[in-house]
This record gives C-alpha cells, structure tokens and sequence, in this order.
C-alpha cells in the first residue's frame, strides 16, 4: 500500500534522479576515480579497433571499409573519429584490448546485458552489480556512487549507496518550491538526508546539469567528480550502437560522439585526470561479415578500452584469433580470448590498490580461477 510517507519517497528520489542528467556516482577515501562507459547496442569492436593486418578483414568488410585513422601497430588501426583518443593512445594514456568478451555466448541485448554489469555467468543470477560491489570494497566502504542515466543502471544497483541523474526536457524547479520541499522535509529523518544529497549533487552539476550531448555529459561527468567531495566512482550510459543497417555512417557518430565525451572528461577533471581509469565495453560484438544492408548483425567477441591518466598505455593486447572461416566463433563471429570479467576486476584492482583474489572474487563471483591481466594501471 502507498502511504503518504512512501509516496514522498518515492517522489524525493525521482526528483533527485531527474535533476541531474544520466548519472549515477560514489563517493570514497581515495583520490583515485573511475568511470564505466557501457556501449548499449552490442558495438562493433571490429569497426573500431580495426585489424587492418589480418588478410581476412577486406574479404568479410570491403564495404565497411574507412579511410585514415591512427595506425596502432602492425595489426590495427583505430577509426578516424576517435582522434582524441588516438592523441591519448600516443600519449600513453589509453589502451584497446580486443577479441574481448563477458562468459554470455548468445545474442540477446537484455541477457548480455545483465551479464555484464551483475557480474554473473548466467543472466539475473547475480542481483547486484559489479559496480556496486566495487564501492564496497573502498576505504570507509564508499559514500554514494553517480550515474548518467534515467535510473540506477544494474551495474551499480545493490547495498552500497548510489543515485542517478539524468538531463530533463522539464523547466528547473523554482527556489521557492525547493524552499518549500526542504521545509516539508526537514523533520523527517530519511527524506531530508535524501534530500540534502539531491540538492548537494544538483548544486555540484551547476549550469552542466542541462547537458544533453555527449561532450556536455563528459563535462558534467567531470564536475561532479572534482573537488574533495566529488564522486569517486561513475557511470555513463551511452545507447545506439545496434548498428543492424547503414553501419559505416551510423558508427562513425557513435564514435565521434564517444571520443567527444572522453577528451570533455580529460578536460573537465584537470589534475584529477592523472588518478582516473575510464572503462569502455559493451555486452557483446558483432558478426565479422557484413550483411546485405550495410550492418553487421549479433556477434561474440568484441574490443574494450581503458583510457586515463593512470593507464598504462599505449598498447593493444590481443591474443588475435584472426578471421579466417576455421577460427570464427561459430562460423561466424569474433572469436573471444580475453574474459571481461577478468580484464575488469584485474584493472579495477590495480587501480585501487586491491587484492586482485578479493576483488575477483566479489565482482565476479563465478569467474574461473585464473590469472590477473597485468600492466594495466601505472
């Protein structure tokens, strides 16, 4: 039954959702910051980090073909729209690990997705996320975690705290009714500490919390984790990377909009930057040959990004399967070689100076035994 007290619950933390754009944060002793980019859509990781050397990649892709881009090593080559990231691969503060995937094998966006961001091997087994768990395992066990996006994203759902915050097409609330909301709320032990912190993150989002494109949600990302109270952990929500059709043109923006949002982060944290991880990953790639209208369809293996000042860039690690017929996953796709799982609790650890044991062990409960990917993180 909806009492009067829950209603106003419910209505205290939708009205600080909705005052500050997509985000969800944490905050915790540390002066190191993290941020979770999720690709929704399955991005193709094969348009991205591009295996210009495999002698297979023109016979599957002729017509998803593009021209220039940094030349990575003797095997890849990044897409054109991401300059600025390519400007931090050369300056040592990115790297892109591909033929990378979470343990989910099939195909729908919804179960991989869940995957991924539980933690799991297996989709809704796992109820809280990896994120989440994360924020338990920093010193005073976090105090709140961000998220860009309309609601908490499954990632950083569970016990520790967190919210979200997403741009609204609504007029901002007057003075007057925050006044008077704050007075309605003052005696009430749980609204007003729930109040207190929507006003608290409205106030650090400050004129950036209208942002709507994507290097207005970089900056608002950046804002609201600078300064001794910022958010120490953050999520951002990025959606349209199903690129079934007209992929070549669809990709480009995607891309270009994603390098947009991480040179505004870079540029928005200043010093803070030097102790920041940004993870990029999406729930599972595409298939390697393109389809009859220009796209690609579901696929496996896909590629990931760590960028940042602590990074230790400058590379692509790859156990590269190639893509001849007999090396594809299921005749048809990417075949994986490095677990997400694994390559995330590995860099979340050596970030935070964790126990890799500990931290794979609560991030991904069910991950196999096996060794930490190393030379991540400075």
């Amino acid at each position: 039954m909806l009492n009067r007290r829950s209603l106003l619950l419910r209505s205290g933390l939708g009205l600080a959702a909705s005052m500050i754009p997509g985000m969800s944060f944490a905050r915790a002793a540390t002066d190191k910051r993290l941020i979770f980019i999720i690709q929704r859509g399955a991005a193709d990781g094969l348009g991205t980090i591009i295996p210009t050397g495999d002698p297979m990649l023109g016979t599957h892709r002729a017509i998803l073909a593009v021209e220039g881009g940094l030349k990575l090593d003797g095997m890849f080559t990044l897409h054109p729209s991401l300059a600025q990231v390519g400007s931090l691969y050369a300056a040592k503060q990115a790297s892109f690990i591909h033929a990378v995937a979470s343990p989910y094998r099939d195909r729908s966006h919804f179960d991989a997705q869940n995957v991924l961001e539980s933690g799991g091997t297996q989709p809704y087994a796992v109820k809280t996320g990896w994120l989440n768990r994360l924020v338990s395992l920093l010193p005073e066990g976090g105090k709140g975690a961000i998220a860009l996006a309309p609601t908490i994203p499954m990632a950083l759902r569970g016990p520790a705290q967190a919210a979200s915050y997403a741009p609204s097409a609504l007029p901002d609330a007057s003075a007057d009714f925050v006044a008077r909301v704050t007075q309605l709320y003052a005696d009430d032990a749980q609204l007003a500490g729930l109040w207190g912190q929507a006003l608290q993150t409205r106030s650090m989002a400050g004129d950036a919390g209208n942002a709507r494109d994507a290097a207005a949600l970089g900056s608002l990302a950046a804002k609201v984790m600078t300064g001794a109270n910022g958010s120490k952990i953050a999520m951002i929500e990025t959606t349209g990377w199903d690129t079934h059709s007209g992929q070549k043109a669809r990709l480009s923006n995607q891309l270009r909009n994603l390098d947009a949002m991480i040179g505004a982060i870079k540029t928005g944290l200043g010093a803070d930057w030097a102790n920041t991880l940004v993870i990029v990953a999406t729930e599972f790639g595409r298939t390697v040959a393109a389809n009859g209208t220009g796209g690609t369809d579901h696929g496996t293996g896909s590629a990931a990004m760590l960028v940042g000042g602590a990074v230790e860039g400058g590379r692509v690690i790859a156990d590269w399967p190639g893509l001849a017929a007999n090396s594809l996953h299921e005749g048809r796709d990417l075949k994986p070689t490095v677990g997400l799982d694994r390559l995330i609790a590995s860099a979340a650890a050596d970030h935070f100076g964790l126990d890799s044991m500990l931290a794979g062990r609560t991030l991904f409960p069910d991950m196999p035994a096996g060794r930490a990917v190393e030379g991540l993180i400075v």
